[in-house]
């Protein structure tokens, strides 16, 4: 058996494996649904700092599952082989929005649909996941919390701050309480009647209150 024999029963096969049309056609409908992916990204993007890279990196992921999946499809004794290297692969960067896990696995998805075959699986699923997230990922409650955090000189300056307070807004949950000597801090959720925070200004010259602080957050208490 000559190098040619081998080079050719190895290699040249391969390349015949995927059309050329198959390919194009995967790649560029994997980019068209990445930009999708990402532009409903950034439109339900929620967090404290929008990263544009990961916006990229969910093209990138869409491209890169299609491309795999692709070779994994056309040879069996690569698929093999793919699966053993992948299952050494470990990622340690941290998802600081749970959202952003179904992003990554969408794109994932996708690509991997892409490169099976199911052209309108990828399309009609990708725009189904589209409008779910448009409508439900940006929906806000039309009452925002806020967090209050009082801090009195004892007991009975507590009560009648919470009191105070309890009348003021529309509910108030206790969060966290730190006491020391001669000072008790409090942490209250509290969801508002109106836009009006005069209260705080009444709240912060009441008798033992040394200090009331108005906080907006978006309901995700750490603590």
């Amino acid at each position: 058996m000559t190098f040619q024999v081998i080079f050719k029963s190895s290699f040249l096969e391969n390349v015949a494996s995927i059309s050329i049309f198959d390919m194009v056609l995967a790649m560029v409908l994997a980019f068209a649904i990445g930009m999708f992916i990402f532009l409903i990204y950034k439109k339900t993007f929620a967090g404290v700092m929008y990263s544009s890279t990961f916006g990229v990196t969910l093209v990138a992921l869409t491209m890169i599952s299609t491309l795999v999946i692709l070779a994994v499809t056309s040879n069996v004794v690569l698929s093999l082989g793919m699966v053993g290297a992948l299952s050494i692969v470990r990622f340690r960067t941290a998802i600081k929005e749970p959202l952003d896990i179904a992003f990554l696995f969408w794109s994932i998805a996708v690509g991997i649909v892409l490169a099976a075959g199911m052209i309108p699986l990828a399309v009609f699923g990708s725009v189904a996941i589209g409008v779910f997230l448009l409508i439900f990922a940006n929906k806000k409650s039309h009452v925002n919390p806020y967090i209050v955090v009082i801090r009195c000189a004892d007991h009975d300056s507590e009560a009648a701050a919470t009191e105070f307070l309890r009348k003021q807004v529309q509910r108030l949950v206790v969060k966290s309480k730190t006491v020391q000597k001669g000072s008790v801090e409090l942490n209250a959720e509290v969801r508002m009647r109106d836009d009006n925070t005069d209260f705080i200004n009444i709240l912060s010259e009441m008798t033992g209150v040394t200090s009331a602080v108005l906080v907006s957050y978006n309901g995700d208490y750490m603590g």
